[in-house]
This record gives structure tokens, sequence and C-alpha cells, in this order.
């Protein structure tokens, strides 16, 4: 009976696979703080890809990780870089069985680990680094990604990135904006999976934790500016502004069940404090309780194959 008049039911098409595809590796790496999650190869993320679509996953998320990095982060805009070959390689691999995005945001190919250029000043140079974002959507089009993900929280990045994607013809790819992304305590070890070389943080181009109207007012701005798609990260602290986003729009809205909250479930299963697979079910349940239509977990794969 409980079964019969759930409100709220997950199912695998509403997943994504968060996926790291590292350059000049012959063996997967595993993420010592995310237990499972491993830095994958070329070949063994192709492998991953075609699980997912097995699943029934929805959708899968790339994040190249580059053997050489620079002020500029060059490697995200060579056409040939380990991100744009990753997303060859998922197409060739499942064509459109699994919708392939891909994190279009330079903090992966900094040496100083921002997401964007940096001034003489080393401060983060806003409209330089749109510049930076709409070749690097280009790139990632070209390569046959059906959805871009800036993640960057750049002001005025998604009308930047859909001229850019419009102009060189690309009018079919989406763009998933990351419309509410704060300054978090719980992306520590997603910087371990992607080596990032963080010198400092993110404050001044993340939210504040302790702000809520001011995902409404970001959440407009993208929107007008041609998101085809907003997204909540993280999602469990986030909960209330998840709710107030998509309670305010018609766009599909997803939420990044984030690399800490991963981490805690696996350690506090591990230590044998809760229950894991009724944690992982219990904490997406409420993701989507709360207005996400989408749900990015590292999870995806394993619980889409607990559904079906």
């Amino acid at each position: 009976m409980r079964r019969m008049v759930a409100e709220h039911r997950l199912h695998p098409a509403e997943l994504i696979l968060p996926a790291f595809v590292r350059e000049g590796i012959t063996e997967p790496v595993p993420v010592s703080s995310m237990p499972g999650v491993v830095q994958h190869t070329r070949d063994t993320l192709r492998k991953a890809a075609a699980e997912a679509v097995e699943a029934g996953v929805g959708g899968i998320m790339l994040f190249g990780v580059p053997e050489h990095k620079d002020a500029a982060g060059t490697a995200g805009t060579d056409p040939d870089g380990i991100l744009q070959v990753a997303i060859r390689d998922v197409k060739a691999e499942v064509g459109d069985d699994l919708v392939v995005m891909s994190d279009l945001c330079l903090d992966e190919s900094t040496d100083h680990g921002h997401c964007g250029v940096l001034d003489a000043d080393g401060r983060v140079d806003n409209d330089a680094t749109l510049e930076r974002y709409a070749e690097m959507a280009r790139v990632q089009a070209d390569a046959g990604v059906h959805v871009v993900g800036p993640s960057g929280m750049m002001d005025g990045q998604v009308g930047v990135i859909r001229a850019a994607l419009d102009a060189a013809g690309h009018q079919d790819v989406s763009i998933l904006a990351y419309t509410a992304k704060y300054s978090s305590a719980f992306y520590g070890p997603f910087r371990e999976a992607v080596a990032s070389s963080l010198q400092g943080d993110r404050k001044t181009y993340q939210q504040d934790p302790a702000n809520a109207r001011e995902s409404l007012r970001e959440l407009a701005l993208d929107l007008a500016e041609g998101a085809d798609m907003v997204m909540v990260k993280p999602a469990l602290p986030y909960l209330d502004v998840l709710q107030r986003v998509a309670d305010a729009v018609d766009v599909p809205v997803a939420a990044y069940q984030i690399s800490g909250e991963y981490a805690m479930i696996e350690a506090a299963a591990a230590n044998g404090w809760i229950e894991r697979e009724r944690a992982i079910l219990e904490t997406l349940t409420g993701i989507k309780r709360a207005g996400a239509n989408m749900i990015l977990t590292y999870w995806a794969t394993e619980v889409a194959r607990g559904l079906r």
C-alpha cells in the first residue's frame, strides 16, 4: 500500500552520471575520498557509458582531467583535449542512447584552479573568461555533445554561450545552466577527482550559502539569456532553494548530489552507522520531492539498476 500511494518515484531516466576521464593513464585511478568512483581511462569511460545505457540512466556528465595545465586552460579549448576526445568516445560508443553532457568550465584545465582566466592582480576576469567559454562551447559542440553545462558562475555566461553555439550552427545543443552554485564546503572530494590546483577560494563568483533570494535573481538572468535547463548545486544543503527554483520555472530543473554528499554516506555506511542503500534512496527521493526533474549522482548506474 505504501508503494501504491507513494507521491514521488525515482526513475532511471531522471538520473545523470558524473564521470571523470583522465589523460595519460592506462588503468582507472580510484578517488580515495569517493569510494567506488574513479578517474577513467578512455576505454573504461566507454564501458561506463555503455553500462549506464544498459541500466536505463538518462545522461552522463563528463569532466576532463588533462595532463598539462596552464594559466589560460588551453586544454579546455583544444579540439584534441581530453574532454573533447571523451565526448567523441562516448558518442561513438552509445550514440544518442544516452544524453551526453559536458562540463563547460576552465577549472580542470588551469594551473591556478580557478574557473576563469586571471587579470594582472590575480582576480578572475569575467569578460575575458566569457571569451574562453564561447570557444569551449564551440569545440564541445563540434565533438558532438548534446548538452553543455557552464559551471563557472560568470556573469552573462549563458547568453555568450548561446550566441556562440548558434553562430557556429549548433542551435540544437542545449544549455544546462548552473544557476545556483554555492560556495560550499562539500566540494572537497571533487577537487581530488579533477586533480584541482585551486589556490585560494571561489567566494567572489560562487553564491553565499546564507542567501536564497540571490538564486532567484540568477535564475531570472539565466532564463533571459536562453538557458534550456537550470541547476541547483549542491543538493541536500539547498533543498529549500531547489524548491523555490522549481516552483518559479517551467523549464527542467536539475540538482547535483555532489561529491561531499556522496562521501558522507559512503563513509558512514562503511563504519556501520547507517544503512547504505536506504540512505542513498532516501536522499535521492528527497531531492526529487523538492522539485528536481533530473539528479546528477555518482550512484546513477547502481540506483538505476535497482529501480528496473
